[in-house]
């Protein structure tokens, strides 16, 4: 990135990959966090995490995933579950660890993954399945997870299943063939993104992960225009805010100001136009709206 140097960066701060470096506890996060963690101790079979496009699912998946593992639970994680139900079974077996020939039968596949969570189990070590974008699973490949998901010792699960996907998901599970596994979903969680009165202070986390120390970059007037732009949607104000460095880069200005957040929302279609909070009769004609 050009602006690095004249910002003093080591690194993007508002990069689209689902970095955990840069994860921010905002309450919806936190909210999603707790609800995990009571499901896991519940011994919930299923739980499911859903969000609008860009509200950090793909991030808070894989924040929940390594705080897991640091604990020492094993956490497969699958983010590409439009597949098959051989597809996904063989997906499993090998974040399992199972070793599996590619001619191996639905049977043979089933038994392995099966000894390996008795493994696990024996290892006091228990295992989340973790299903990103699982709004485009077939229904017949999250049936053959929901068997998986059937064993048990004792009273233990063997296999918890966290599903994280778009609001779609719950079309999808609310097909009548889909009626068993809405049954096993014992906890669930709408996230949203940024509060108003947190957008600040995420933005400066992110910048101050990227490696900058001076004094708040983004004036007040900018926050609250990226607020509107974005509706707090965090992958929306990444790409704004990346956009508003850039032009306050190119300008030579040391401050990311009202005008650099206007210029990046007109340069962005998915961007909310200060338009939308007129009904188009209020408009004046030489109002300006961003």
């Amino acid at each position: 990135m050009l602006y690095l140097q004249h910002f003093g960066l080591r690194e993007a701060p508002f990069g689209l990959t689902a970095d955990t470096g840069f994860f921010f506890a905002c309450r919806a996060s936190h909210e999603a966090l707790n609800t995990f963690v009571v499901a896991l101790s519940s011994g919930a079979g299923f739980i499911k995490i859903t969000g609008e496009v860009g509200t950090g699912k793909t991030m808070l998946c894989r924040k929940l995933a390594g705080v897991l593992r640091a604990a020492r639970w094993v956490t497969p994680y699958i983010n590409n579950p439009a597949v098959d139900s051989r597809s996904i079974t063989l997906a499993i077996a090998e974040a399992l660890g199972v070793p599996a020939q590619a001619s191996a039968t639905q049977h043979e596949l089933l038994k392995g993954i099966g000894r390996a969570l008795l493994a696990h189990a024996r290892a006091d070590q228990r295992v989340v399945l973790f299903i990103d974008e699982c709004q485009a699973t077939p229904l017949d490949t999250l049936e053959t997870v929901r068997l998986l998901s059937n064993l048990e010792v004792g009273q233990r699960k063997l296999l918890q299943v966290a599903l994280f996907g778009q609001p779609e998901l719950d079309r999808v599970l609310a097909a009548e063939q889909a009626r068993a596994l809405r049954q096993r979903i014992s906890f669930q969680h709408q996230l949203s993104g940024l509060a108003e009165d947190e957008l600040s202070a995420y933005l400066d986390h992110r910048l101050s992960v990227a490696g900058y120390a001076g004094p708040p970059l983004f004036s007040e007037s900018s926050v609250a225009m990226l607020y509107r732009a974005s509706r707090g949607a965090p992958r929306l104000v990444n790409v704004l805010a990346d956009k508003a460095l850039m032009l306050a880069h190119g300008k030579g200005d040391r401050r990311v100001e009202r005008r650099h957040v206007k210029g990046a929302v007109g340069d962005t279609p998915q961007a909310f136009s200060g338009r939308w909070w007129w009904p188009q009769w209020l408009q004046p004609s030489s109002a300006q709206h961003v």
